[in-house]
């Protein structure tokens, strides 16, 4: 750059300069009241809000959650539910009771062939189980697990169909 034309940029520099400081001083002190923030000096002094020193500050409004309203497709409350005959309901309980009996019957029909199979943790060796232990001992802990499923299956039955005789 030559002489001449860093002149006029000489100039200008303590203009700029000016300038800034005056947008500086146009911005109004920010203030601080708790979670919340305010420029209008008479509300922080009102409050007894401290002022923010430092740079500006941008707040952006977060979303409100929505208020739950009830949906008229919602299910009847049980105090507004339709009552029911008594036959319908004991036919009802009756089905559920038969039901029930049929699985407890399948799941004691699983447990008698788990418990099998388990052999009291003693099983025959199958194929390779007699070259691999690492093999038979893995089917051992699957078919103790398999009696152990169908025990809790037997007991959860057993369970449901004594809620229903009360």
């Amino acid at each position: 750059m030559s002489a001449r034309t860093s002149r006029p940029i000489r100039r200008l520099l303590p203009l700029l300069a000016l300038a800034a400081a005056a947008s500086a001083q146009a911005q109004d002190a920010i203030y601080r009241c708790g979670n919340e923030y305010t420029n209008n000096a008479a509300v922080a002094k009102q409050r007894g809000c401290t002022p923010l020193q430092g740079g500006n500050i941008t707040i952006i409004e977060g979303t409100r959650p929505a208020v739950a309203s009830p949906s008229p497709a919602a299910a009847p409350r049980p105090g507004n539910a339709p009552r029911v005959d008594s036959a319908a309901q004991h036919q009802r309980d009756a089905d559920a009771r038969a039901t029930l009996e049929a699985e407890l019957r399948k799941a004691e029909q699983r447990l008698a062939d788990a418990q099998k199979a388990y052999a009291n943790g003693e099983p025959e060796k199958q194929g390779i189980e007699s070259r691999n232990y690492q093999r038979y001992l893995d089917r051992v802990a699957e078919l103790k697990d398999a009696v152990t499923r169908a025990e809790n299956d037997v007991a959860g039955i057993r369970r449901e169909l004594q809620r229903l005789a009360n």
